[in-house]
C-alpha cells in the first residue's frame, strides 16, 4: 500500500497539486491508522493532502482513475453458475426455468439502486471529461482562444486565485517563522559532530513591497492583461500598495471594481502601439511612485511597432526600483521577430517569463507572489 500510495501522490504532483515531504508522511501515517476502508481511506488522504479546497476537484479526479476497482473475480474453489442456475448438458424444463427466472428477477428497488448507481458512473464520467477538457485549457495558447473558451476560463481564474492565496498564505507563515538559513546550520553543527541540533534562521526582509503594473491593452495581448488583473485580485494583502496601469500610446490608471476594469482616463485602444512613449511619459508624470520599494510589473509583447522603444527609459526606471519583472503573453519562438523589441528590453529586468498560455501565466504571476 505504501508504494502505491507514492505513486498516487505522484500523479497529485504531476496533475498540479502541491504536497510537500511533511504532507507524504502524514498521509502515510493516517492510512497506517484508518485502514483501507474505501471511505474513510479516501478523506483520510484527502485531509492530509489537499490544503486548497480548489485542488479537491483534482483529487477526487486523479484518486477515483488511480483507485478504481479492478473486474470482480471468483475466489479459488468457488463453482461458476451460468445464468438461469442451469448446468453444462443438462435440459432445462422452461416452467423451471421461468419461475427461476421470475425469483431472481431484481425487485423495483433493486432496479432503481442499480438504475442510480449507471447514473453516478455517467455523471462521474462526465465530470472526468469535463475535468480534462478544463485542464487542456490551461494549454491553449491565449491567442487562440474563442469567446467561450475565455469565459471558462475565467472560472479556472476564480480556482487560481484562491491557490495563490494559499501560496502567499503559507509563504507568510512560513516567513514569521523564519527561513533556515543552510550555511549558517552547517557551521554551527561542526560543534556537535555534524549533527544539525541548532538550526539557524534567515532574517526577513521588513515589510512589504509596493506593487505597481503596466499592462497592455491593446487588442493582441487584451486577453492576457485581462487573466493578469484577475489573478492580481489578491495582491492588495500581500503588498504595501498596489496601481495598476493600461497602456496602448499612453498610460491611464485602471482598477477592477465587481469584476469590471475601471480606468481614470480615456484610452485609445485602437492606436498604435508605443510603449516608448508610454515609458517617457510614466517616468515624467509618476516618477514618485517609483522606490527602492517597488515591484514593476510589465505585461507586453513588446512589440512597438517600428517606433523607438526607449529601452534607455527602461534603465533609468530600473535603477530606482527593486526589480522589474517582464510577462510576455506572445509564444517565446516568435519573440524578436517582426517588430518585437524583447531583446531591447530584457537587460533591464530582473527576469523576463513567458506567459502564452493560462499555466504559464498562472506560473509567472507565482513568481511574482515570491
Amino acid at each position: 500500500m505504501k508504494s502505491r500510495l507514492l505513486q498516487f501522490i505522484d500523479l497529485l504532483r504531476t496533475a498540479g497539486v502541491p504536497i510537500t515531504a511533511a504532507e507524504t508522511l502524514d498521509a502515510a501515517r493516517a492510512v497506517t491508522v484508518v485502514g483501507v476502508e474505501p471511505a474513510v481511506f479516501r478523506e483520510a488522504v484527502a485531509a492530509t493532502l489537499v490544503k486548497d479546497e480548489a485542488d479537491r476537484d483534482t483529487f477526487e479526479e486523479v484518486f477515483d482513475r488511480f483507485f478504481a476497482a479492478p473486474a470482480a473475480t471468483p475466489k479459488p474453489g468457488t463453482r461458476f453458475q451460468p445464468a438461469g442456475g442451469g448446468e453444462k448438458g443438462r435440459t432445462l424444463d422452461p416452467e423451471s426455468t421461468s419461475n427461476s427466472q421470475s425469483r431472481d428477477r431484481p425487485s423495483d428497488r433493486e432496479s432503481h439502486r442499480l438504475e442510480r448507481g449507471e447514473r453516478e458512473k455517467q455523471d462521474g464520467a462526465d465530470r472526468r471529461r469535463r475535468m480534462a477538457y478544463l485542464r487542456a485549457l490551461h494549454d491553449v495558447p491565449l491567442k487562440d482562444l474563442t469567446p467561450l473558451q475565455v469565459e471558462e476560463c475565467e472560472l479556472l481564474l476564480a480556482q487560481l486565485a484562491k491557490r495563490l492565496r494559499a501560496h502567499m498564505h503559507r509563504r507568510q507563515r512560513a516567513a514569521r517563522r523564519g527561513r533556515i538559513d543552510l550555511r549558517r546550520t552547517i557551521r554551527r553543527s561542526i560543534s556537535s559532530g555534524g549533527v544539525p541540533l541548532f538550526p539557524q534562521l534567515r532574517r526577513n526582509r521588513p515589510g512589504k513591497p509596493d506593487l505597481v503594473a503596466l499592462c497592455d491593452m491593446s487588442h493582441s495581448v487584451a486577453v492576457a492583461t485581462r487573466f493578469l488583473l484577475a489573478l492580481l485580485a489578491p495582491a492588495p494583502h500581500y503588498f504595501r500598495r498596489v496601481r495598476l496601469f493600461g497602456y496602448v500610446d499612453a498610460a491611464v490608471e485602471i482598477w477592477l471594481q465587481d469584476g469590471h476594469l475601471v480606468q481614470e482616463g480615456a484610452l485609445d485602444l485602437y492606436a498604435r502601439s508605443d510603449f516608448g512613449r508610454v515609458l517617457t511619459s510614466f517616468w515624467e508624470e509618476r516618477a514618485r511612485l517609483l522606490t527602492r520599494n517597488t515591484l514593476l510589473l510589465i505585461l507586453g509583447d513588446a512589440r512597438n511597432n517600428r517606433r523607438p522603444h526607449r529601452a534607455d527609459m527602461l534603465a533609468r526606471i530600473e535603477s530606482v526600483v527593486r526589480k522589474v519583472v517582464w510577462l510576455n503573453p506572445d509564444e517565446r519562438k516568435r519573440w524578436d521577430t517582426g517588430d518585437s523589441v524583447q531583446s531591447a528590453y530584457a537587460p533591464h529586468c530582473e527576469i523576463v517569463l513567458n506567459a502564452a498560455t493560462l499555466r504559464e501565466l498562472f506560473i509567472a504571476v507565482k513568481v511574482l507572489y515570491r
